[in-house]
């Protein structure tokens, strides 16, 4: 009698529970909702500690060994010098330039697919441990670089990953239903991709005119799959980047664009000589020098080599006794060299090199079977 009470109660208990879930459960599309709505939040959780990972990967484990070189600078006026790691913490920009480049050269014949993102991504972070590590020995990297250099890196990053996911599965399936045969729309934006990593060479990207390629896409679409994939997918693109670049442009208003031009001291050349030279202000004598201002980015590249080739020595650049260059090779590895990474597109590598300033012009002169890229200012 006692089992059968308790067996009654049980059965009771149960059929309660049964319904008071019944009257508080959720409908089952709220239910589904729900459960999407976790799986997103996981997964933007999943990819920001991805972004954030490889900055803080940096700041734990690439330190390098601090040291003083006990350079005394012949420009000595705080206005004209430079921090002597900047030098090499202008590379990581540069990367995403290179990356541009290499792009618009895969794509020319290829599709965006075939380039290698994720390889672009590792190149970006894969070379700013070294370069943080040997910026030790240079006085170290300072909070203004660091912001700079992360925040372009985990915008880079993002992009990438985003522009891949697109192209290596929707994109994918419009080229090979397109064929063999290329759309215009290809063409066009493999010029657009040529212009603008050549822009980038001297210019900053947000005053690339992204209005003008959107239209220009629109203006030469065909009624083919594949052209107005192209005019929906990187018209998408080039409006976010409009849009982005109106809110960069705005804030580095705000703060001050970063100066166009550098001096340096130069020796063995004539007042003359300089004259020549497009770009150059003669500012006065400077020790057993003269000191000169001169344009940065691309531009300081092309001065130096012109310099060089007048027989001209460069004896200080913006305060400082050091400065990076990269070249190019057919070579994977090749001694001094700081890094070495394979450019896409092109098949060769890209090497960077850490030289004394004193040492530059004669570097310039005889570059031993490399082929100068670029010499990084500060």
């Amino acid at each position: 009698m006692v089992s059968k009470f308790w067996r009654t109660c049980r059965t009771s208990v149960l059929a309660g529970s049964h319904w008071y879930r019944g009257f508080f459960s959720l409908p089952r599309e709220v239910t589904s909702l729900w459960r999407w709505v976790k799986r997103l939040v996981f997964a933007l959780g999943i990819a920001l500690i991805g972004l954030v990972a490889p900055p803080i990967y940096i700041e734990v484990a690439c330190r390098g060994e601090p040291s003083g070189t006990g350079y005394q600078p012949l420009i000595v006026d705080p206005n004209w010098q430079r921090a002597e790691s900047r030098t090499l913490l202008t590379y990581p920009e540069w990367h995403i330039v290179h990356a541009y480049d290499e792009y618009a050269r895969v794509i020319t014949t290829g599709a965006p697919h075939e380039f290698g993102y994720l390889r672009a991504i590792s190149g970006f972070w894969g070379t700013l441990c070294p370069l943080t590590e040997a910026a030790a020995s240079m006085g170290g990297v300072t909070g203004d670089t660091k912001a700079t250099i992360y925040t372009i890196g985990v915008s880079f990053t993002a992009e990438l990953l985003a522009k891949a996911a697109y192209e290596e599965t929707l994109g994918r399936v419009t080229v090979w239903l397109r064929g063999a045969e290329r759309a215009p729309l290809d063409d066009l934006s493999a010029a657009q991709a040529a212009a603008y990593g050549a822009f980038l060479q001297q210019s900053p990207w947000y005053k690339w005119d992204f209005a003008t390629n959107a239209k220009a896409l629109a203006d030469l679409s065909g009624d083919s799959l594949r052209d107005r994939e192209r005019r929906f997918a990187l018209g998408a693109e080039y409006g976010a980047k409009a849009a982005y670049a109106g809110v960069i442009e705005a804030a580095v208003a705000g703060v001050g664009a970063d100066d166009l031009r550098l001096r340096s001291v130069v020796s063995g050349v004539a007042n003359e000589i300089l004259s020549d030279i497009a770009d150059i202000t003669i500012i006065g004598l400077l020790g057993d020098g003269i000191e000169i201002e001169i344009d940065r980015y691309r531009a300081f590249t092309v001065i130096l080599e012109r310099l060089s080739a007048a027989g001209a020595d460069i004896r200080e650049i913006a305060g400082n006794d050091q400065v990076l260059l990269t070249a190019l090779s057919d070579l994977q590895k090749i001694d001094g060299a700081l890094y070495s990474v394979r450019r896409q597109g092109y098949g060769d590598y890209r090497h960077l090199i850490v030289v004394p300033v004193r040492d530059l012009a004669d570097r310039l002169r005889a570059l031993n079977g490399l082929r100068l890229e670029h010499v990084h200012d500060y």
